[in-house]
């Protein structure tokens, strides 16, 4: 059987999945080359790219640890034991050999991989129709490029590889580290040939979970927007794109404003495929063992029933005291998302967000809570940030005050006059990161806006600034301009000192 080599030297097997793509089937009795052989083996495939999703080793639900607990948003206070590696990533204390940081890379190598094999073999088959080859391809790409912008902004520069690994040494000629402007190319190249498909607008107009435009767009868009805040040239060029492909996303949307979609409805188990405000999400079976969700059991904090019936023994997910004290009052969006819990063995603020107590999960916690990774009010106010860079400020505001109203607060013009709101958020490009930061809370986009908005030492003095009592058992003092990046995990750097070599300041 021919060996499909990830990145550097992982060797897997291609996974598919029945058309549920929630329930897989072993297709490993089979060569790679063997298998591709009809129209419903690539849609097999297919499928299996969004179940490499759910894990929380790539962008699943309990992906968290490399996204929020980063950031000032969540974080758990235990470094001792089983505890003490995910404590480094909000203790700024990551070390390159903290086996979580390499799971984490080698489980999304091998999730990149699967689109490679997909987008390698999909030429074996013959299909009836051209525009359903075409969108399954599309979706390929749409899933590599995800995962790449993913990477690209943890780590920097990384290895890229767009074919089918087959060989030793060909994963040698490629396990080097490109050039982070040579990888935004290769998201910007697969995105913009995703669009040219014959994917519908909507995920509802294809089927719950899969790529649309909307998520194309969404996706690009911030791909420029980034590149604008933190690249040095290009930079109105790039906020002019970002502009151009969240705009696109944001008039695919199927309502009017936002504050016709209630805020709970975004999180509602029993609405999730029928919300108008989500774009794209990694889907969960409620009830089932294998393939439900444990956000809503994992979260809650012991002594509590809010989340879910299942009879909780810890913390739950730890809410920063510090993005507690950022809730405006009124905003509706701090009873929903978090809570004090006042057991004596827990005594902090713990994530409410994500909620199933319904029968079908039980007292197992087996939830249907879908992960959301794109969702409208996150378009709009990255739309908003892009056009606050572009100087329409009057158009970021307009967008903004949309989320401050389905929120319960008052519009941006009145705030602005409110001395405390003026002194904590004292220009628009705060005011838009503050309304990120309490609509968005442990949806894993606040490390990414941080390190979008700030630069290392802007980051450095940022973090700097803040009140250690509120931030936990996590040492602010300990960070500094090296953390902007994440460590090319030690066992990736030891093959090859120079190729893969090491982030500054690990």
């Amino acid at each position: 059987m021919k060996k499909r080599y990830i990145l550097p030297f992982v060797l897997l097997a291609l996974s598919s999945c029945t058309k549920d793509f929630l329930n897989q089937k072993n297709p490993n009795a089979v060569t790679i080359d063997d298998y591709f052989k009809s129209e419903n083996d690539v849609l097999l495939a297919v499928n299996g790219l969004y179940q490499s999703l759910r894990s929380g080793s790539t962008l699943g639900e309990s992906s968290t640890l490399y996204n929020e607990e980063r950031s000032d948003n969540s974080g758990r206070n235990d470094n001792q034991s089983n505890a003490g590696e995910p404590f480094q990533f909000n203790d700024f204390s990551l070390l390159p050999s903290n086996t979580y940081l390499k799971t984490h890379w080698s489980a999304m190598y091998a999730a990149i991989s699967r689109c490679n094999v997909v987008l390698s073999h999909v030429d074996d088959v013959t299909f009836n129709s051209a525009e359903l080859k075409g969108r399954y391809i599309a979706e390929a790409k749409f899933v590599r490029a995800l995962l790449y912008f993913h990477m690209v902004r943890k780590f920097g520069d990384i290895p890229l590889s767009t074919v089918q690994v087959t060989s030793k040494e060909q994963a040698n000629e490629l396990a080097f580290r490109q050039k982070e402007s040579i990888v935004y190319e290769q998201i910007i190249k697969d995105l913009t040939e995703a669009l040219s498909s014959n994917l519908p607008n909507t995920q509802k107009d294809y089927v719950i979970g899969r790529a649309s435009k909307a998520a194309i767009n969404a996706i690009l868009g911030q791909v420029y927007l980034t590149l604008g805040a933190t690249q040095t040239s290009g930079r109105t060029e790039n906020f002019m794109k970002a502009e151009q492909y969240l705009n696109a996303a944001y008039q695919m949307r199927t309502f009017g404003k936002l504050n016709e979609i209630p805020y709970a409805d975004v999180f509602d188990v029993n609405k999730k495929n029928s919300c108008k405000e989500l774009v794209f999400q990694i889907q969960y079976k409620q009830g089932d063992q294998n393939y439900s969700s444990s956000i809503a059991r994992n979260y809650q904090a012991r002594g509590e029933t809010i989340n879910s019936r299942y009879n909780s023994t810890g913390a739950g997910e730890v809410a920063k005291l510090d993005l507690v004290k950022d809730y405006e009052k009124s905003d509706i969006r701090k009873d929903f998302s978090v809570k004090f819990a006042t057991n004596t063995q827990v005594n902090d603020w713990f994530v409410t967000k994500f909620r199933d107590n319904s029968d079908a999960a039980g007292t197992n916690g087996w939830g249907g809570n879908d992960w959301i990774l794109i969702r409208y009010a996150d378009v709009m106010l990255l739309l908003a940030e892009a056009k606050y860079r572009l100087g329409k400020d009057a158009e970021a505001i307009a967008l903004l005050d949309q989320v401050r109203e389905r929120a319960g607060l008052p519009s941006y013009a009145a705030s602005i006059l409110n001395n405390e709101y003026r002194t904590k958020y004292p220009t628009l490009k705060e005011a838009i990161l503050h309304e990120r930061r309490v609509e968005l809370a442990f949806e894993n986009q606040r490390w990414f806006d941080l390190i979008r908005n700030y630069n290392p030492q802007e980051l450095v003095t940022y973090f700097k600034t803040k009140n250690q009592a509120d931030y936990g058992n996590a040492k602010i003092s300990n960070i500094s301009t090296k953390d902007r990046y994440y460590p090319i995990p030690f066992d990736e750097y030891k093959l090859d000192p120079q190729r893969m070599y090491q982030n500054p300041g690990y």
